[in-house]
């Protein structure tokens, strides 16, 4: 999984007009599903964005993570965050995984951060969104399991 991960005071998902997912002080992370990733991948993408010290504490400006914040996060499955740019003007969107695959490990994704204890909001899977933030920051991380 790959995420591009931004530290907001405000984030929100918009489809057909409706506020579908929306959170206040915390992540907003871009998620995408790699046609390789595997239940470890979820995992430690869950870990890692719970984890992430992120957060200001006093002077100290990435010393503390978004659960010790008391923050939230916003998951919006983005596919075109796994796109390859290396050749040719035209992202390949070769590596992501199939709708089906990728619906199935970001569904496990959201259950896996809440299961750390952290609200989460989401957008629709799928869906042509309108996603809006605050970048808190600006305070912005890419984070790959893959790399792990």
């Amino acid at each position: 999984m790959i995420a591009v991960v931004q530290r907001v005071s405000d984030a929100q998902v918009v489809v057909d007009g409706r506020v579908v997912g929306r959170i206040g002080g915390g992540l907003l992370a871009l998620v995408a599903v790699h046609a390789t990733d595997e239940d470890a991948d979820v995992a430690w993408t869950a870990a890692k964005l719970v984890g992430l010290r992120i957060f200001r504490q006093g002077d100290k400006h990435f010393e503390v993570d978004v659960k010790q914040a008391g923050g939230s996060v916003l998951l919006v499955s983005n596919f075109t965050v796994a796109a390859e740019t290396r050749q040719g003007r035209r992202p390949s969107f070769i590596a992501a995984a199939a709708p089906e695959k990728g619906r199935a490990l970001f569904d496990a994704l959201v259950e896996a951060v809440r299961g750390q204890g952290v609200a989460v909001e989401t957008g629709v899977f799928g869906a042509d969104m309108a996603v809006s933030l605050v970048n808190d920051g600006p305070a912005t991380v890419v984070i790959d399991s893959r790399k792990q």
